[in-house]
C-alpha cells in the first residue's frame, strides 16, 4: 500500500509526536508499505512565537499550492492527516475539495496546549478540535478514556490506535550505569522526560519530597524559570534518542505528572528499559501503566513514588512489550480508508510536481531523534 502522511511535526522538531511518527513510518516500510510524507521542511516556514527558542519547531507558511501539487503527485492509496497544524488544515481543505477520504489523529491535549500556548479558552481550542476531525473518515485516539470523552462531546468515528515503543533501543539493561554527562547520582534517581510546559504539570514532580536525585530532560516555554526555581534538578535538555536511552537506564522511577489525556510515549519508553512509572490514576497512565505491573498510579504522587520503588525492572518491561511498533503499525493501517481506485489523486496536466525524496521519503534514515512530548 502506498500511504500519504501529512504532518507539521518532523524531523529536527524534537518531541514525542515526531519520535511516534518517525518510528511508525519505519516500521510501515518494514513491513513492505510505501510512505510519502508532507511535512514543514518542504515549504517556506516561520517558527512558531511561542517556540521561538527551540530550533525546528516551525510551521509551513501559506502552503496550499505547494501542498496540493504535492498531494496529487503522490497517487497515494491512503491519506492520513496526522496533525491539526497549517499542513493539516490545508491537506483537509483539499482533500473535501476533491471528495477524498481521510484518516486524522488526536495525539494529546490539543485544546489545553492552545491555552497555554496563545491563551486560547479551551471551549473554543475544543470547538476548532472538533471542526477539524468532523469530516474524517476514521479519528484514531490512543486510549479508550479520551475515546469516550470525545464521544460526549460529539465526535464521531473514532478508533482506537495505541502508538507503539522502539524495545530495542529502549531495553532492559542488567546493570545501571552512572550518567557520562553528570557523573554517579544519588539514588533513588527520579527521572522526567517530556516539554516543560504548562499542561505537563512538571512542577508537581519537582516539588515532590523524595530522597535520591532528580532528573529532566526536555525543553519548553517554562523552561527557563523553572531551572531558576529548582537548582537542584539536574537538567540534561533534549538528547539524541540514544543518549535518552542511556538515561532511562540510569535511573529508578520514572515520574509523569501529567492529568490532561495524552498518549505517553515516554512512559512506554521508561518500563520499555526496566523503569516502573509513578503517575496519577488518569487516562494515559491507566491504560499504558495499569495497577501494580508497569508502575504504580496514585492521587498522592508521593504515595505512587514509594509504590513504584517496590516494582521489579522486568515487570515494567514485560508490561512495555505489550506495545510493541509490530502490533501498533497493524492497527493502524486497520484504520486507514483505501481510496476508490476513481479518486486516486493523479496530477493535473502540466502541474505535476516531482516528489523529492528527500522530503517526501521513501527511505528514513536510522537516525534516532530523542522523544520529548
Amino acid at each position: 500500500m502506498k500511504i500519504l502522511l501529512v504532518t507539521d511535526a518532523w524531523q529536527p522538531q524534537v518531541h514525542g509526536l515526531v519520535s511516534t511518527l518517525v518510528d511508525l513510518v519505519r516500521q510501515l516500510q518494514v513491513n513492505g508499505h510505501e510512505v510519502v510524507v508532507i511535512q514543514p521542511g518542504q515549504f517556506h516556514t516561520r517558527h512558531w512565537p511561542w517556540h521561538s527558542g527551540q530550533p525546528g519547531l516551525a510551521f509551513a507558511l501559506f502552503p496550499g499550492a505547494r501542498l496540493r501539487s504535492l498531494m496529487d503527485a503522490a497517487q497515494a492509496d491512503a491519506i492520513h492527516i496526522a496533525t491539526e497544524g497549517p499542513l493539516g488544515w490545508a491537506a483537509r481543505r483539499h482533500c473535501l475539495r476533491r471528495g477524498l477520504p481521510f484518516t486524522t489523529a488526536i495525539h494529546g491535549s490539543f485544546p489545553e496546549t492552545l491555552k497555554g500556548a496563545v491563551g486560547l479558552p479551551l471551549s473554543w481550542g475544543s470547538s476548532l478540535l472538533r471542526r477539524f476531525h468532523q469530516p474524517s473518515s476514521g479519528v484514531m485516539v490512543p486510549n479508550e478514556g479520551l475515546l469516550n470523552r470525545l464521544k460526549e462531546r460529539g465526535f464521531q468515528r473514532l478508533r482506537l490506535w495505541a502508538p507503539g515503543v522502539d524495545t530495542h533501543l529502549f531495553a532492559l539493561n542488567d546493570r545501571q550505569r552512572p550518567l557520562a554527562a553528570i557523573g554517579p547520582l544519588a539514588h533513588p534517581v527520579s527521572l522526567y522526560v517530556g516539554r516543560l510546559s504548562v499542561e505537563k504539570n512538571v512542577e508537581a514532580f519537582l516539588a515532590l519530597d523524595v530522597p535520591g536525585s532528580k532528573v529532566v530532560c526536555g525543553e519548553g516555554p517554562m523552561a527557563s524559570g523553572l531551572r531558576a526555581r529548582y537548582p537542584n534538578v539536574h537538567w540534561l535538555g533534549e538528547l539524541p534518542r540514544q543518549e535518552l536511552a542511556q538515561v532511562y537506564a540510569a535511573a529508578d522511577v520514572f515520574v509523569f505528572p501529567c492529568r490532561g489525556e495524552t498518549q505517553g510515549q515516554a512512559m512506554l519508553e521508561a518500563m520499555a528499559s526496566g523503569v516502573p512509572v509513578a503517575a496519577y490514576p488518569v487516562d494515559g497512565p491507566l491504560q499504558l501503566v495499569g495497577q501494580g505491573r508497569g508502575g504504580a498510579l496514585h492521587d498522592d504522587l508521593r504515595v505512587a513514588w514509594h509504590d513504584a520503588l517496590k516494582i521489579q525492572r522486568h515487570e515494567a518491561r514485560d508490561r512495555a512489550l505489550l506495545s510493541g511498533w509490530g502490533r501498533s503499525s497493524a492497527v493502524f493501517l486497520s484504520n486507514l480508508v483505501v481510496l476508490p481506485r476513481h479518486l486516486r489523486l493523479r496530477p493535473k496536466p502540466g502541474f505535476g510536481v516531482r516528489v523529492n525524496p528527500a522530503g517526501a521519503i521513501t527511505k528514513l534514515s536510522h537516525k534516532r531523534h530523542s522523544a520529548v512530548e
